[in-house]
């Protein structure tokens, strides 16, 4: 009897919730297990520390069911092609963002000293993820971070992740009285001018203007300051740069080349490594570099520093690292712009995976599958192309793809000889 009365509370509940939300679903099973998941989700903030009454606040007027979650299907996207670096920092560090970051930066420039002074971050460096970020403050992105951290948490790929960005929303709008629909950002929860993640922000974000609330949506100086105080906090070097272009001796050992390979700037002279008009690197010999090719042998090649690595703590794509750094000195130098030219053919996603997959079937690693062109997935290419006799850049080519499709265990990569021919004896 007592499971039958249940029974008609919890349907008695679901219609009630049902009705209050006025929403016309296709799928009513599939929402009400959404819903019966809610009241868990609820539960599960004031256990962590939010107060029912915030929970009330954000969750009293909407749901944020959706039937076809758009944030999910953004985190399922996949290219069918791998972009490679010349394409992303044409479409990053493009014409008009390279002219934009200068005036930006000169426009602005009483403000950034002042937070430079504070957090030792240089000023262009300030606007250079700014740019990057939301293209100077036009484009938050189109979600609100309530709903979209809802949705994934929801979602179960990543959910334990999500639930804990969420949390940190809620613990924003309870802590700093922000309203959570002004709280814009991207499908994955990055909010405001400089796209932090709910964590962040309860870590990082500072009140730099003094108002006594923490805004990096409608206050520019708050993000800004937010953004140096992170870096800073993380251990950014005021005094050195991001890296340099170079150029690299005919005979260079690719094996060396990759971020985490530090060397002095003394021992990369000794190798033969120059800057591109010729001259020696403009740095202390005693400063730590590494060298980056990012289409490999063919393409350009970077000396970077210990900060390059500090981009990367912000966004984990070599990519993103060198925009940054490419805008950095656009902002600083007032440079004349010019397109990249595509060093190799690009590279389909498949291809990616199909290579994955044979470096794990021989043993020579263990990568996941994903088709993502990663630091671990171009170290094993590295030693996959010195096994096949190919230049060892960790950049895939034609040439590596048809090694694979001719591969044989028994001899490896190497050639077969022929068998000679037993004339007979006339």
């Amino acid at each position: 009897m007592k499971n039958i009365l249940l029974s008609l509370l919890l349907i008695m509940w679901s219609l009630t919730a049902c009705a209050a939300t006025n929403k016309e679903v296709k799928d009513e099973k599939a929402y009400q297990n959404y819903l019966v998941w809610l009241e868990d989700l609820k539960k599960d903030m004031v256990q962590r520390g939010i107060s029912q009454e915030t929970i009330d606040i954000v969750y009293g007027e909407n749901d944020f069911y959706h039937e076809r979650p758009q944030a999910v299907v953004k985190d399922r996207k996949q290219l069918e092609f791998v972009l490679t670096s010349t394409e992303y920092l044409n479409r990053v560090v493009s014409k008009t963002r390279a002219e934009q970051v200068r005036l930006k930066y000169l426009e602005l420039k009483p403000v950034l000293e002042r937070i430079e002074k504070k957090y030792n971050l240089p000023a262009e460096y300030v606007v250079a993820f700014w740019g990057a970020e939301t293209n100077f403050g036009s484009n938050f992105g189109g979600y609100n971070v309530i709903d979209a951290l809802t949705e994934m948490s929801y979602d179960k790929r990543r959910s334990a992740f999500f639930k804990k960005e969420l949390f940190n929303a809620l613990k924003i709008v309870e802590d700093q009285h922000i309203d959570y629909k002004k709280m814009r950002g991207s499908w994955a929860g990055a909010m405001g001018h400089f796209q932090f993640m709910p964590s962040t922000y309860n870590k990082y974000a500072v009140d730099f203007d003094g108002d006594g609330v923490i805004d990096i949506w409608d206050n520019f100086e708050d993000a800004a300051a937010s953004a140096s105080n992170y870096l800073s906090s993380i251990g950014w070097n005021k005094n050195i740069p991001w890296g340099w272009k170079v150029k690299l001796p005919w005979n260079f050992d690719y094996h060396l080349s990759g971020r985490n390979k530090m060397k002095s700037i003394a021992e990369w002279k000794k190798m033969g490594i120059i800057g591109t008009d010729g001259k020696n690197i403009d740095a202390k010999d005693e400063e730590m570099a590494a060298v980056i090719t990012p289409e490999g042998a063919k393409g350009e090649a970077f000396l970077v520093t210990e900060n390059f690595a500090k981009i990367m703590q912000w966004n984990r794509s070599e990519n993103y690292a060198l925009a940054i750094g490419l805008l950095s000195d656009y902002a600083l130098s007032g440079a004349k712009w010019h397109q990249r030219s595509l060093a190799m053919p690009k590279v389909k996603t498949e291809d990616v995976k199909k290579i994955q997959t044979f470096i794990n079937k021989i043993g020579l690693a263990k990568l996941d599958e994903d088709g993502q062109l990663g630091s671990r997935t171009k170290e094993a290419i590295k030693l996959l192309q010195k096994k096949a006799l190919l230049v060892p850049d960790g950049y895939p080519d034609q040439k590596l793809l048809q090694k694979i499709d001719h591969y044989d265990s028994a001899t490896d990569f190497a050639i077969p000889v022929p068998k000679r021919k037993l004339h007979k004896q006339k």
